[in-house]
């Protein structure tokens, strides 16, 4: 599996790990993006669409004449 490096602020891993009950950030963080994908993941279900598709669509700005 590939692996990121990231940068937090302490204070922030220390409110997640306590929230998560976790032993380390590390951890804490993996629980964090698991439930966010899955929260994602149970919006697009039952809507029918992904909550975030406007994101993915690249609007061009309309070119203005005159």
């Amino acid at each position: 599996m590939a692996q990121v490096t990231v940068t937090l602020d302490a204070n922030l891993a220390i409110d997640v790990m306590m929230l998560a009950g976790t032993k380390n950030p590390q951890d804490a963080v993996e629980l964090v993006l698991r439930d966010y994908l899955a929260r994602g993941r149970r919006t697009e279900t039952r809507t029918g669409e992904s909550a975030d598709g406007h994101r993915l669509t690249v609007e061009r700005p309309t070119s203005q004449e005159g």
